[in-house]
């Protein structure tokens, strides 16, 4: 999961991505400088070492256009976004070898720079509009409201649930009355891994639908996936994981 950036650290990666776009190849550090008003060479570098720490792009040091943009499009105005087949169930949830590929979406649509994506599966969310298969773009930096839908981890699952707060408890609930609420307090384990901020059946681009698939990722499609890791969007058993809930029945579904 991208850290958040700063707001000159956005404007100089947006500047990054339209300048691509416009050129088909990258600003040099003083052209950067000169964009921003920066006189100093090193602090341009450091803004670009934060933006690589970060996760959005790829450095060499040697040269002066030594930029790559991670997950880059050649449409303007768009930003690079996370699609993952799966999340951990410890720490870091979204790790690289979870990720499917990039989806370069228009950037009035992305919420936040740490924004990802996930693929809904089941109909628990069916009355709010969320059906099995469609997209979800989930957002860790806005904070959840009561009646906010999430993503949330709950022991090796995740699941798609509107949210309230209830003291120090958690109450997670589908959109309709046939499964039962989740409660879950300080004891159980759980996160809230963001906010659907937006959910469709098709992306909301610019213009196309343009993916970028990394490299390391296809190859290790392939491979067996780590059993830490936790199907999305598939909710657990309140009985099995001994997770507080009324009542305790049937398997909810996410």
């Amino acid at each position: 999961m991208n850290d958040p950036l700063t707001p000159l650290e956005r404007r100089v990666y947006h500047f990054l991505l339209d300048f691509l776009a416009e050129n088909t190849y990258q600003p040099s550090v003083r052209e950067i400088g000169r964009r921003f008003r920066i006189k100093s060479t090193k602090t341009v570098a450091e803004l670009l070492q934060a933006l690589a720490d970060k996760g959005f792009i790829e450095r060499e040091g040697a040269r002066s256009r030594g930029v790559r943009i991670v997950g880059w499009s050649s449409m303007g105005h768009v930003q690079p976004v996370p699609l993952y087949a799966r999340v951990n169930a410890t720490e870091p949830h979204l790790t690289e070898d979870n990720l499917v590929r990039w989806i370069a979406m228009d950037r009035s649509f992305v919420p936040s720079d740490d924004a990802f994506l996930l693929r809904k599966a089941g109909d628990a969310m069916a009355g709010r509009g969320v059906y099995a298969g469609d997209w979800i773009l989930v957002s860790p930096s806005v904070r959840a409201r009561d009646g906010d839908m999430v993503a949330a981890r709950v022991g090796s699952h995740v699941m798609v649930r509107t949210v309230a707060r209830l003291g120090a408890v958690l109450s997670l609930s589908t959109a309709g009355a046939e499964e039962p609420e989740l409660f879950l307090g300080p004891s159980d384990d759980f996160s809230v891994l963001g906010v659907v901020t937006k959910q469709s059946t098709r992306l909301p681009l610019r213009t196309r639908l343009t993916i970028r698939r990394s490299t390391p990722s296809a190859e290790r499609s392939s491979s067996p996936r780590s059993s830490s890791a936790s199907p999305l969007l598939r909710a657990p058993s309140p009985c099995a994981s001994g997770l507080p809930s009324r009542p305790c029945g049937s398997l909810p579904r996410s």
